[in-house]
């Protein structure tokens, strides 16, 4: 069970609003945007946190958890269409994949897995165009901002973290550990996260449940390789699913105008 952080000075106000122009009018603050969005065609939410930036970092929201395979599958499967095998949005969406990406280790409220970086960037922009919000990949920065934050004794970080050593070789369902100090769940272990690099190269965060607890650290930089994809019987191999990456998921970062 998610168990919802205190409300302090840095956390946003909880609405399920779907777009800007929905919201109830206020005076416009630097932290001020919904802590809950609503996916368009469905029932499904994602909660987000705002962080306050700093050192050169600008205030952003960032996911509490590692996106689900019930929101993902969403965007993978049309669900938000009327016409499932329409392409009347213009959206471009992964192919669908041709086997059980989440491994058999989990589906409902189990983080989405073996995505490419291309696959959760166009997720990303999907969910851009649905809201009129811009959501993206975190940066390195941003993402070891997050980190930072955070007191890594061994101790606490195997209470936060599924890890090699108590992950039973598979991810778990989102926050079934203890949350970090900014509230949320997951950031390290259970999944790898996509982030982007400086040099705009996506790369991976955060571990995962293959991962020893002392490679669970801020500096913890993985780029993909080929081997990710190794066993992909397509040629070309597919650009949008990754064979042999269970382990790499993906967590949003919301914008906030200053």
């Amino acid at each position: 069970m998610i168990v919802k952080p205190a409300t302090t000075a840095s956390t946003v106000q909880d609405t399920t609003t779907e777009s800007p122009a929905e919201a109830a009018p206020t005076e416009p603050k630097p932290l001020d945007v919904p802590l809950v969005q609503r996916v368009p065609g469905s029932t499904q939410v994602i909660e987000f946190i705002a962080v306050p930036g700093g050192d050169g970092i600008k205030p952003f929201a960032v996911s509490k958890t590692e996106i689900t395979w019930d929101v993902y599958d969403i965007f993978v499967y049309r669900l938000d269409l009327e016409d499932r095998n329409s392409d009347a949005d213009g959206i471009t969406r992964p192919s669908k994949p041709y086997v059980a990406m989440d491994r058999g280790f989990g589906h409902a409220g189990y983080p989405a897995i073996s995505m490419s970086a291309k696959n959760a960037q166009a997720f990303c922009e999907w969910l851009s165009t649905k809201t009129g919000r811009t959501y993206r990949l975190p940066t390195v920065a941003e993402w070891s901002s997050l980190c930072a934050a955070n007191a890594l004794t061994d101790e606490r970080l195997d209470a936060l973290a599924w890890h090699k050593g108590n992950a039973k070789r598979k991810t778990h369902e989102v926050g079934s550990r203890a949350p970090d100090a900014l509230g949320l769940f997951d950031l390290f272990g259970n999944a790898r996260e996509w982030c982007i690099g400086a040099d705009g190269t996506p790369v991976t965060m955060g571990g995962s449940y293959r991962d020893d607890l002392d490679a669970l650290r801020c500096d913890a930089i993985v780029p993909a390789t080929p081997s990710w994809n190794a066993s992909d019987p397509q040629f070309p191999k597919s650009q949008w699913w990754l064979a042999d990456a269970g382990f790499v998921g993906v967590r949003l970062v919301c914008e906030i105008d200053p």
